[in-house]
């Protein structure tokens, strides 16, 4: 994937070094590959250099060189031989196991080395490269006095957002799906930004995720919006790149299901610490008639769970633009935002997502409590309305994010949850491990423990019965256990 991207773009600042000395951990290449890397990267818009001696530093130099005159990416295939100089050299023993200490010894002799030597020339070489790159920096530096101010800046992603002007403000009357609110934010953010730039991998349409300033080209350098295919295993590694690389801020979208092909590059991201936004769009059983191939199940459940991670699943486009503030605001942590396809009802006030959860209904002597992420938060809403009907008082919670909810103190998560009321439901079309620990030994999870169905998303949902009157049901025949009698 990444491959046939570079050579796309024509990236010919990239240049890899094959390593290619035919030989894996399980024993020779040639018995699980054959086929030919030149004629593949060629095929892919890459030039092709092949270096014989890969113990001739001369000649892979010279190939450095002639890559960097390239117009497109540049393979060069530096052909060794594992081992060398060892007894068992160009096999796969020296692949994954030390020499062992006479070995060693036995090498460097071959070889002509002494434990811890430094040859002369390599020294005298990196001596001759500090000091032409401290002349050429402080000629730089001379140069750049102006500009500091601004490259900085830029370095930085010093750029100060208002979130009430330069932002849209999402009323009662909206009522969209949050794709498209979070579409609106982030082209809102990145005229703002100049260093945010990503895209989706081929659902640009149907995600309302693009870049900004036109589309990534070799014709178009300055454009934004990176056209990234079908490839969203690359297109992860991708934006971990562009966001260690400083200053710029990568972004990468497409539907939720296909996340489970992102799974190694998020988990990169998130132990490298690394700023990253991930936006999925079409995040349950409500995409409908695509089926359960595409309806996420256990997504959230896999990526809640990776360290050092804020997901967020925004209950409407305030919830949006306030996990967009998060995620922009962030410095050590992706951030995975998780959207609808279905229209919304603003339902909430924009306001500080930090804590991961806050009350968004409550009343006097509450005997009951539901929690929802998501689409569930309005529904939530409205099973708190027909259960007020019945005389029966229950405060209302949206959970957008519980990487940051759990992270709370204790005396912020019993102020929300008081441990004595133990009727609790919570609601999220997904497999939901993540609420059990908020509804205790009494409450009870609103789920799905399958996989989706085909059909109309308002059908499939009322078939797995997230409706009002279900969920009222369900509430109605709990109990409010004296939870210190209980325990004693």
């Amino acid at each position: 994937e990444a491959i046939s991207l570079a050579g796309n773009l024509q990236l010919n600042k990239l240049i890899v070094l094959y390593d290619s000395n035919d030989i894996q951990l399980d024993g020779p290449v040639k018995d699980a590959n054959t086929e030919d890397t030149k004629t593949k990267f060629m095929s892919m818009n890459w030039n092709y250099l092949r270096v014989e001696d890969g113990n001739s530093v001369e000649d892979i130099y010279q190939a450095i060189l002639s890559a960097q005159k390239q117009d497109k990416p540049t393979l060069i295939e530096v052909k060794t031989v594992i081992g060398f100089g060892s007894h068992n050299a160009g096999t796969s023993k020296v692949h994954g196991s030390p020499l062992g200490d006479d070995e060693v010894r036995a090498l460097r002799e071959k070889l002509g080395l002494n434990p811890f030597d430094v040859p002369k020339e390599v020294i005298k070489l990196y001596e001759e490269v500090k000091t032409k790159n401290d002349e050429i920096y402080a000629a730089w530096e001379k140069e750049a006095k102006q500009a500091d101010l601004l490259f900085n800046k830029y370095m930085q992603g010093d750029f100060i957002v208002d979130w009430e002007k330069d932002v849209p403000s999402f009323t009662s009357e909206y009522n969209k799906a949050t794709r498209v609110s979070s579409g609106e934010v982030l082209n809102a953010l990145s005229k703002i930004n100049p260093m945010l730039m990503g895209g989706s991998a081929d659902l640009s349409s149907s995600t309302n995720i693009r870049g900004a300033d036109g589309v990534f080209t070799s014709q178009n350098r300055l454009g934004r919006d990176l056209k990234f295919g079908v490839r969203e295993h690359a297109m992860g590694a991708i934006v971990n790149g562009i966001t260690l690389h400083q200053g710029l801020r990568g972004f990468a979208s497409g539907f939720f299901v296909f996340s489970d092909y992102m799974k190694p590059a998020i988990r990169l991201s998130a132990l490298m610490e690394l700023p990253v936004i991930y936006i999925f769009t079409h995040d349950s059983i409500a995409v409908g008639e695509d089926g359960p191939t595409h309806q996420p199940i256990e997504q959230l459940t896999m990526l809640r769970s990776i360290p050092n991670v804020n997901l967020f699943r925004p209950a409407d486009a305030n919830e949006v633009k306030a996990a967009y503030k998060i995620a922009l605001e962030s410095t050590n942590r992706p951030t995975i935002i998780v959207l609808s396809r279905q229209n919304l009802p603003t339902i909430t006030p924009f306001c500080d997502l930090n804590r991961g959860a806050y009350i968004l209904h409550d009343v006097d002597d509450f005997e009951g409590i539901l929690l929802a992420s998501g689409s569930e938060v309005s529904l939530a809403m409205q099973v708190q309305e027909r259960l007020s009907e019945l005389g029966k008082k229950v405060r209302v919670i949206s959970i957008p994010s519980t990487n940051l909810f759990d992270r709370q103190s204790e005396e912020y998560k019993n102020m929300l949850l008081p441990p004595h009321i133990t009727k609790r439901i919570a609601i999220e079309m997904s497999e939901a491990a993540h609420l059990y620990k908020y509804v205790g030994l009494f409450g009870k999870v609103k789920g799905i423990n399958s996989f989706g169905k085909s059909g109309k998303g308002p059908e499939v949902i009322e078939d797995f019965g997230f409706n009002v009157e279900e969920i009222v049901k369900e509430y109605l025949q709990l109990e409010n256990v004296d939870i210190i009698r209980y325990i004693k």
